[in-house]
């Protein structure tokens, strides 16, 4: 079998390599450190006692030129690239002892040549990382900082080879933060001595939306979240006052900070203990985001109805018993609700004033057949052109308007035609919408299309 049993590292023991050119991921001395470990020779100049000849980056000439005599010559040699061999290298490292010797010999250039080696596993790079000292400066404040940030950057962003420019910024692990779907990245960035400054002090304003990126992340650990509730400034910790995933241990500790209330009320997931601790003085953002159960939905009913009428979580039932109060406002709001039954859509439509039947015309949740029959009369279109459910044959009727209202609505409005927002965008008056259309913008970036600012 070629390639010494395709690259066996323990069929290389006691047989002698030859190197031509430089390593690539390995320094020097630490590819020599790795073969004596696995008791691999080194040759200095090619001998009978030469098995496997490695072809290495940077060969000179004279380097190339032997190579390739060695390889016509017939004698039985075999040739890999460098790449090859540092992979199955790097492969069995041994961890546990490599980690070690870096700690005994407090070796900084060592450390740092394996952390920018691309060769190593995420498992040990991951491992490494946390033993490297950052000298309390920033990620790209000195030579050694900005090329561990480099390779941290380059290793776990996503689609780097079109990215190459967030390499050697901030901005490029704010997206890491921001993109990774990894626990254990996450954490490991979480855990960086820039960071962790930046807790004490957040004056560092790219660092911190660095945080606000973790704080933000779905997939970012418990364990860090909790730290940064310990010790995150209060509008991180906001930021995870309103996660769906903020259980009732991590409420209890964010209900200790009294600046953080207001954005626990709004959690769609609150627990009752939790409940029962804002009732008092946040009970109408409660009843706007927490998902009621029976006991809680008829508190809310009797004691804020309006606000109770704007929660996306009530089921066909509550719409109903709240329908049944008869009051307008209370009406308008869950007219404007988008997860509105639609046999309580219907209701309204039925039997309400025209500020109601506005409001479902410009909810996204109405049927698309109720906005097409809605058309039909003039004081509608406004309201129709702010829906982007409405259907796109509407909206394109919607667009031979001469109301400036209705199409700068059309303008902002994310389901209108892209033929359409190109001719409006020609009008300076709606030029602005348009460009802020995410449909828009969507488009452009499809088509690689630029537009001056």
């Amino acid at each position: 079998m070629s390639i010494i049993c395709l690259m066996n590292l323990q069929k290389l023991q006691n047989k002698t390599i030859l190197l031509f050119g430089k390593t690539r991921s390995f320094s020097s001395d630490e590819f020599i450190s790795q073969l004596k470990f696995h008791k691999i020779k080194l040759a200095e100049g090619f001998s009978e006692d030469v098995e496997l000849i490695i072809d290495g980056k940077l060969m000179t000439p004279y380097e190339q030129n032997e190579s390739e005599s060695l390889y016509e010559s017939q004698k039985g040699l075999e040739f890999i690239s460098i790449d090859l061999l540092e992979r199955e290298l790097a492969k069995h490292i041994d961890a546990a002892t490599l980690m070690m010797s870096l700690k005994l010999s407090a070796d900084r250039a060592r450390l740092k040549d394996f952390l920018t080696n691309s060769m190593i596993s995420d498992e040990l790079y991951l491992k490494l990382i946390k033993m490297y000292s950052w000298g309390g400066e920033n990620f790209f404040d000195n030579d050694d900082n900005r090329d561990i940030s480099a390779a941290l950057i380059v290793r776990f962003y996503k689609n780097i080879e079109r990215n190459h420019n967030v390499e050697y910024a901030t901005l490029g692990i704010m997206h890491l933060a921001s993109q990774s779907r990894d626990p254990l990245v996450l954490e490991t960035i979480a855990n960086l001595e820039p960071l962790q400054k930046t807790m004490r002090d957040a004056t560092n304003q790219s660092n911190y939306k660095i945080i606000s990126s973790l704080a933000k992340n779905e997939s970012t650990p418990k364990s860090v979240l909790e730290s940064f509730i310990k010790k995150a400034p209060i509008e991180i910790k906001k930021m995870i006052a309103v996660r769906q995933d903020c259980d009732e241990e991590m409420q209890n500790s964010l209900l200790d900070t009294k600046e953080v209330h207001e954005a626990l009320s709004n959690n769609k997931n609150l627990a009752k203990s939790t409940i029962k601790k804002l009732m008092q003085d946040r009970a109408k953002n409660m009843a706007r985001s927490v998902k009621p159960d029976s006991e809680l939905f008829e508190t809310f009913l009797s004691t804020n109805p309006l606000d109770l009428a704007q929660n996306s979580s009530l089921t066909k039932e509550m719409q109903m018993k709240i329908l049944e109060l008869d009051i307008e406002d209370v009406n308008l709001a869950l007219a404007s609700n988008e997860h509105i039954d639609r046999d309580i859509l219907k209701s309204l439509l039925n039997e309400s004033s025209q500020e109601i039947c506005n409001a479902l015309y410009q909810n996204n949740a109405t049927p698309k057949e109720v906005l097409k029959y809605a058309y039909k009369d003039d004081k509608n279109h406004k309201t129709l052109a702010r829906n982007s459910n409405t259907p796109s044959e509407i909206l394109e009727l919607l667009a031979k308007s001469e109301d400036g209202e209705i199409l700068l609505s059309l303008a902002r409005n994310s389901n209108t035609p892209v033929d359409i927002l190109y001719q409006l965008q020609l009008d300076s008056r709606y030029e602005r919408a348009v460009k802020e259309n995410p449909n828009f913008g969507k488009h452009i970036m499809s088509e690689n299309i630029g537009w001056q600012e």
